[in-house]
């Protein structure tokens, strides 16, 4: 499960740290499904169970994004490790996180149990999207505890939810859209303990490649003391044939060049557009402008505009091009939060394509949630 795969979209490795004479950790690239697991129970069981998860999922989960698919994978993880412990494969105790996402195009899926995580860089800002199921984190979420304080607790390491330990084992299942150039990162807790967010998304933004980005994050986790093993996988988030806009022969055809020079794009424009001013081409910033388009959420709705969001030297390139009664309220969290920022699309006609996903979602939340019979007096 952990061979090394070369390819200019996705990259995963493990190290065993600098500390631990062994690795319970496991990872798994198959496209268009990726996992990480982080084994418990000590040598020679830990290993075992990550191990057991990995390779049941990948013979249980689905090959399109279904999120309730994946989140039933898991749990045939979870009651494969408890089988095996047993029967004397491995030994009672054992278990293992486990963080798994099916990537369709601009979809993705994620299934999560314990303290391993996914990311998702997007336009150069980095966002946790899954949330830890150990004891420091309730306390964080309760607020007894600053996020800063978490990083130095004697009981960080103390998770609340594993695979092997419950047969009813409860999964985080959501479905988050991304962006073409978004970057996912799953990883275990041997990465995020020893290397903060900012150093992640600096490292995610920065490094051309998925390979470039995995071999940089396990080394500054290494020279931060390397108390753990680590393991990193990183996705390259590209437009699929089934996303809006694009045939499949094209799709088929982006290159990782193209890729990076997207992601690049986000981070140079401001310049770009400077020096286009400086030097007359105005009409070229303009007309680059008019090609693109974005969602975002004004008050609690979203609204589609023509061009890119922001400013520059106080002259706007985006145009109000329709305000919605689709509400954020009913749609999932992470895609909410990413709304407030901004959700780029490479043309209006994709902007509107992406709205009516979100219209859907919308109607079937609304369509789902009870109505309230009024009492007889």
């Amino acid at each position: 499960m952990n061979a090394r795969r070369e390819d200019p979209h996705h990259a995963g490795g493990s190290d065993v740290g600098r500390i631990r004479s062994g690795n319970e950790d496991a990872y798994l690239i198959s496209p268009p499904l990726y996992a990480v697991a982080d084994g418990l129970g000590g040598h020679s069981a830990g290993e075992v169970a990550s191990r057991i998860a990995v390779e049941t999922l990948q013979n249980a989960a689905p090959r399109h994004a279904d999120a309730k698919a994946l989140g039933r994978a898991v749990r045939q993880a979870n009651t494969a490790v408890i089988t095996a412990a047993e029967n004397g494969r491995g030994r009672a105790g054992m278990g293992t996180t486990m963080t798994a996402a099916v990537v369709e195009g601009t979809r993705i899926v994620i299934a999560h149990v314990g303290d391993s995580r996914a990311y998702l860089l997007h336009l150069g800002e980095l966002q946790q999207i899954t949330d830890d199921h150990s004891m420091v984190a309730d306390m964080v979420r309760r607020g007894t505890l600053s996020l800063e304080e978490s990083r130095h607790h004697p009981n960080r390491s103390v998770i609340t939810r594993a695979l092997g330990s419950d047969p009813n084992l409860v999964v985080d299942t959501f479905e988050v859209d991304a962006a073409p150039g978004d970057r996912l990162l799953l990883c275990t807790d041997g990465l995020t303990g020893m290397v903060d967010d900012p150093l992640i998304s600096r490292v995610l933004a920065g490094s051309h490649t998925p390979r470039l980005a995995v071999e940089s994050l396990v080394g500054y986790a290494n020279d931060a003391g390397g108390q753990d093993n680590i393991t990193v996988v990183v996705v390259d988030i590209e437009r699929g044939p089934g996303d809006p806009g694009l045939p499949a022969a094209a799709a088929d055809a982006r290159s990782a060049e193209r890729g990076a020079a997207r992601r690049w794009i986000a981070r140079i424009l401001w310049v770009l557009l400077a020096a286009a001013l400086i030097g007359g081409a105005a009409w070229a910033a303009y007309s680059y402008a008019r090609g693109q388009a974005y969602l975002i959420e004004e008050s609690g709705v979203i609204v589609v505009y023509e061009g890119v969001p922001g400013d520059f030297a106080g002259i706007e390139l985006h145009w109000r091009s329709e305000a919605t009664t689709v509400t954020t309220d009913a749609l999932d969290p992470i895609t909410a939060a990413r709304l407030k920022a901004g959700v780029r699309t490479d043309s209006l006609q994709d902007a509107q394509a992406l709205l009516q996903q979100y219209r859907a979602r919308a109607e079937e939340s609304f369509a789902a949630t009870p109505t309230p019979t009024p009492s007889t007096p």
